[in-house]
């Protein structure tokens, strides 16, 4: 791949930041422009002009923020341009102490990034549209789940230290409102099944996903969106370590001989759902909960085992999702 022009953008939600660093120029030159099509279509008419290379050389490069990055990437897709979405943390680390920060300073340290670590890229790909309308439906779940628990928590801490006529008229408040969002939140689940069922691909994923043990509706459609159908991450070990599951040696000569631990560096909320996925898992009769009580016995922690368990997990639906079958208990290759 043979990349001449990378492009550094800061995204925010008023306005984009580009800079744009190629060999032959002086130096960088930085375009601040509005957070729309039509700011960014300006922005890449002059690029072309002022480039001098063909689009195929240009690699733009920006941080995930979320839906502020969404402007730009609809605009790339349509432009068939090459897109680099990476994690914040890895372009900071990059970057070690660097006291001073503007806009125009973060974008210039994107752009840096990009062209220094190219051997490492990784290119975006765009999800299709069902899968863009799933992560939708997701956030607004968790949206309603997190309003729920912050009127179920309170409720039942009033019950057990206030009066009873005050928790009784809090009581009467309250509960028609939980009841309301708990029955959204059943025609959320509805409808991201209905979504599903719709697209033969995405049934076909979802019924290889949900056939390991302990997975479920939400842990199978978050899996689904974050490896956006398994072809942004295409491997089980990448997975692991996206969700903080993935356990890393800390060694050092002579004298750093520590645990292998997890990193903190993770998508915690898929962690979290991994995590529900491997105590439902263990809680049920069956191989995991044979191995997550032998291992304990043994002297294991834990916490260590059930970090074990998330990754068995993990494993087993890469595993059916390659093999492109549902997840048996005693399975028997083909070949044989």
């Amino acid at each position: 791949m043979n990349l001449e022009v990378f492009i550094g953008i800061d995204v925010s939600k008023e306005n984009l930041d580009f800079v744009v660093l190629q060999e032959g120029l002086d130096k960088p030159f930085h375009v601040q422009v509005e957070n729309n099509t039509q700011g960014i279509s300006s922005f890449y008419k002059r690029l072309c002009k002022e480039a001098k290379a063909r689009k195929e050389t240009y690699l733009f490069c920006l941080e995930h923020t979320g839906i502020y990055c969404n402007p730009f990437l609809e605009f790339a897709t349509s432009k068939g341009l090459m897109v680099w979405l990476e994690d914040a943390k890895k372009i900071k680390a990059y970057h070690g102490l660097e006291r001073e920060k503007n806009d125009a300073i973060d974008a210039y340290r994107i752009a840096e990034y990009g062209y220094a670590k190219q051997h490492k890229l990784t290119l975006w790909k765009p999800p299709r549209e069902v899968v863009s309308q799933l992560k939708v439906m997701i956030r607004l779940r968790e949206r309603l789940v997190a309003s729920k628990s912050r009127l179920v928590v309170p409720l039942s801490e009033d019950k057990k230290f206030s009066t009873k006529k005050w928790s009784k008229k809090h009581d009467q408040l309250i509960q028609p409102v939980i009841s309301k969002i708990e029955k959204q939140i059943k025609e959320v689940e509805q409808q991201i099944k209905e979504l599903i069922k719709a697209d033969s691909h995405l049934n076909k994923l979802y019924g290889f996903v949900s056939s390991v043990k302990g997975v479920g509706l939400i842990v199978t459609i978050n899996t689904l969106v974050a490896t956006n159908e398994f072809k942004q991450i295409t491997e089980p070990r990448k997975m692991a370590c996206h969700c903080g599951v993935a356990p890393f040696k800390k060694e050092s000569g002579k004298s750093v001989r520590g645990k292998s631990k997890v990193s903190h560096q993770a998508n915690k909320s898929m962690k979290t759902l991994y995590n529900l996925a491997a105590r439902s898992a263990v809680s049920c009769n069956g191989e995991l909960r044979d191995f997550y009580l032998r291992k304990v016995a043994e002297g294991k922690n834990k916490m260590s085992v059930m970090n074990a368990v998330r990754n068995k997990i993990i494993h087993r639906i890469f595993a059916c999702v390659r093999d492109e079958r549902k997840y048996q208990d005693i399975y028997t290759h083909s070949l044989v």
